[in-house]
């Protein structure tokens, strides 16, 4: 087994069953278990029993999957109401997500939903976890409820299933089925701009109307329009789980920080920016 940091090496740090236990992984006496069964790694090491750890910096994985130990990491639910933007800010003064959650700390929306579409959207000041859930590579599962113009024939649910020619090419297959005459309900894994639109669009059903429902295993149909949450503690350890399985490395590249995402995600107007819905 290899060893842990020690109690000499980070006097500072925190004891490593402390640091599961507040994460909800169980109780104290039930972390010390794990710890001691050798399922807990930090940076890829096993740990003995008695490590500290610098929760700002170092990786803490369970049964291989990585746990946020970070208490100022935040992670919000947010149903999000038709007319507010995915942004930061909006140069055209309409309202923005950013203003549905608490001011601090500073977070920014995972992926996006374009001006007209509702439904769930999570907002985070943790890039570790926002890289994993936006890069194509990890293939997180998005669930939507389409409202569409005319009745979907037989037909148009199997292209939509089996993959629709857009002009930046042909969709993945997706999970499709029809909930009502004029619902239909989507499961995509791919997030191209617009695409759930673009979709019914080109089989002839223009989307009347368009709800996010589930990302990943996150689902809340009690969340009000413009209510937000934190998530909860399993709730976070699900989605950690979705995106457990690390595609090539060299295909990812390096993990981008919580400054960093929100850099490159928050500010930019989403009118031209990359929506999946």
């Amino acid at each position: 087994m290899t060893p842990s940091p020690g109690d000499e090496e980070l006097p500072g740090g925190e004891r490593l069953q402390k640091v599961l236990a507040r994460a909800g992984i169980g109780s104290r006496r039930t972390c010390e278990d794990l710890i001691a069964d050798g399922r807990v790694r930090v940076d890829g090491a096993v740990v003995r029993l008695g490590a500290r750890i610098d929760v700002s910096r170092q990786v803490v994985e369970v049964d291989g999957v990585p746990i946020t130990v970070d208490p100022d990491l935040v992670h919000y639910l947010l149903n999000k109401p038709a007319g507010v933007v995915t942004t930061a800010s909006d140069t055209h003064g309409r309202p923005t997500v950013i203003e549905l959650v608490p001011a601090s700390p500073r977070v920014h929306p995972v992926g996006r939903l374009d001006l007209e579409t509702e439904g769930l959207l999570l907002l985070t000041n943790d890039g570790a976890l926002t890289h994993r859930l936006t890069h194509p590579s990890f293939g997180v599962e998005k669930e939507y409820l389409a409202e569409v113009a005319g009745l979907p024939s037989r037909g148009a649910l199997r292209r939509l299933r089996e993959g629709v020619e857009l002009d930046d090419g042909m969709t993945a297959p997706a999970v499709v089925s029809l909930v009502s005459p004029s619902v239909v309900k989507l499961v995509i894994h791919e997030g191209r701009n617009r695409q759930v639109r673009r979709m019914c669009e080109a089989v002839g059903h223009p989307v009347v109307r368009l709800v996010r429902t589930r990302i990943g295993p996150l689902r809340d149909q009690h969340l009000p329009p413009g209510a937000w949450r934190p998530l909860e503690q399993d709730e976070l350890r699900a989605l950690e789980q979705a995106v457990t399985s690390v595609p090539n490395a060299e295909s990812i590249g390096g993990a981008p920080t919580a400054t960093t995402a929100a850099e490159t995600g928050a500010e930019t107007d989403p009118d031209g920016t990359p929506s999946d819905s």
